[in-house]
């Protein structure tokens, strides 16, 4: 028989030491005593210092305690229940057929107190938009495993009996090591090393001068200073970008286990992403402009409902394109070879892209003889040389393709990415035309879907082909609406 729905559970009393470092409880507290803090001032020196500084560490041991006495959770044949609040009682309940997904992390300070953290992705339709998910946070390593378990099981149908061989194990993809080496490529791994460069040139320029090295016998000059800044510049950006990628991604494992695939990667925070395979309607492969030149790609699964998508539905984090492609592939079939988009298309991404070359070199022509600011001229016709590659590049990648079962649409320059997804995806088709595709007799077809990004357009393909595609790429009731509207 089905065990009962557990009541009362309660976290780990360690979470306490956990909330209380990371002030997470007191938080909310910080806009009413900075108000205090600028009112009475630091007169007294290193002993109100001290008193403040005791002082927000028993408020957030105060609240941390708190939060976690009035904390619950319980999970059932039916549903997961999540009891919380400090002033005012919160009670979320969330029916086990609505959860999308289950994702296990372990950040450092949990992992030095062997405590998990469970969140369970609840595409319930929170109040306020924002809570798409459940967290359970600080429970033993072996009450998160069982957690995640028991909250699949009962997602998935009748809870196993007890004794029941776990399902076997099957991995689908393995991260390389030496793949790390495309990360200074992937302008995401790029963005945390150069906020950092540029903090530490600031920090170097606010130095006083007695910290400052003391440079008088080294004779550089401008140029070569210029080109030592660089240099250090670019080492700074490469190595950060390879550990990031490497604290990110490091051990990443892809299995499938039963009827759910799971995730496992990080170095610092350990996570383990469960998907369940009967939700996939489809993947994605991404690839960057830098990415393109090394052949390499990232493959992300389109799950229905799941949040933050972008992170915990990645098959590949980085990778051989090829590799990425051949295991979206075992989820879902491509269609076939892309067609590729009519010579309009080409005109129109040409056109699009010298556009604003044309106005600027218009503007320095003008400028020039008037005010002298040939370097206006100049810009321009450069803007409008480099236009044409990057129209040519713009059109080169859009295409579109159907097949049995599944479509694929394809987009983008700087992010180049392709979808593939399945017909039954499909909850609905938008048709765009502005008055300029109208002549050039181009439309945009917009895949409305219930996962990923929520659509997936085909950009500037043939206005006679609407029909055909759209009535390929869907089920039955759009084709019959298809044969109505001809």
């Amino acid at each position: 028989m089905p065990r009962p729905p557990d009541t009362g559970r309660r976290t780990s009393p360690l979470v306490v030491l956990v909330h209380t470092v990371t002030f997470r409880q007191a938080r909310q507290f910080v806009p009413a005593v900075i108000p205090i803090v600028a009112a009475t001032g630091l007169g007294g020196g290193a002993w109100t210092v001290a008193a403040l500084v005791v002082g927000v560490t028993l408020l957030s041991l105060g609240t941390a305690a708190l939060g976690w006495w009035r904390f619950r959770y319980a999970d059932g044949p039916a549903s997961v229940v999540v009891t919380r609040g400090l002033l005012s009682r919160s009670v979320r309940t969330v029916p086990n057929d609505r959860i999308r997904g289950v994702e296990v992390e372990t950040p450092l300070l949990h992992r030095l107190l062997g405590l998990v953290r469970v969140r369970i992705d609840a595409a319930a339709g929170a109040v306020n938009g924002k809570d798409e998910e459940l967290v359970i946070d600080g429970v033993p390593r072996a009450e998160g495993d069982r957690l995640r378990a028991a909250v699949l099981t009962h997602r998935s149908g009748p809870v196993a009996e007890e004794g029941a061989e776990p399902a076997a194990e099957e991995e689908f993809a393995r991260f390389d090591n030496r793949w790390l080496f495309y990360a200074p490529l992937v302008g995401s791994y790029l963005a945390v090393p150069l906020a950092g460069v540029g903090a530490l040139f600031r920090l170097a320029q606010e130095l006083p001068a007695r910290f400052q090295p003391d440079i008088d016998g080294v004779q550089i000059s401008g140029v070569g200073a210029l080109l030592a800044v660089l240099a250090v510049a670019l080492v700074l950006l490469v190595a950060g970008s390879v550990i990031g990628a490497a604290v990110v991604n490091w051990g990443f494992r892809l299995t499938r286990r039963g009827g759910s695939l799971v995730a496992a990667r990080g170095l610092v925070t350990r996570r383990h992403t469960e998907l369940e395979i009967d939700r996939i309607r489809g993947w994605t492969l991404s690839e960057g402009l830098g990415m393109r030149w090394v052949r390499a790609a990232r493959a992300g699964a389109l799950v229905t409902g799941l949040g933050d998508a972008a992170r915990r539905g990645q098959l590949l984090p980085l990778g051989p394109r090829e590799e990425a492609r051949a295991l979206g592939i075992r989820l879902v079939p491509e269609p076939g070879p892309l067609r590729p988009h009519p010579p309009a298309a080409r005109r129109r991404r040409i056109v699009r892209a010298v556009t604003a070359g044309l106005l600027v070199t218009a503007a320095g022509a003008v400028t020039t003889p008037l005010l002298g600011w040939w370097w206006v001229l100049v810009a321009g016709l450069v803007l409008l040389v480099l236009g044409v590659p990057l129209g040519l590049g713009r059109y080169a990648a859009l295409g579109h393709a159907s097949g049995e079962g599944s479509f694929s649409v394809r987009s983008g320059w700087l992010v180049r990415e392709q979808a593939v997804l399945q017909d039954r995806a499909v909850v609905g088709w938008q048709v765009r035309q502005s008055p300029f595709q109208r002549r050039a007799g181009l439309a945009t077809v917009v895949a409305c879907v219930g996962a990923g990004s929520g659509g997936y357009a085909a950009v500037d393909m043939a206005a006679d082909e609407v029909g055909a595609f759209t009535a390929a790429a869907s089920d039955q009731w759009a084709r019959t609406f298809s044969a109505r509207a001809e």
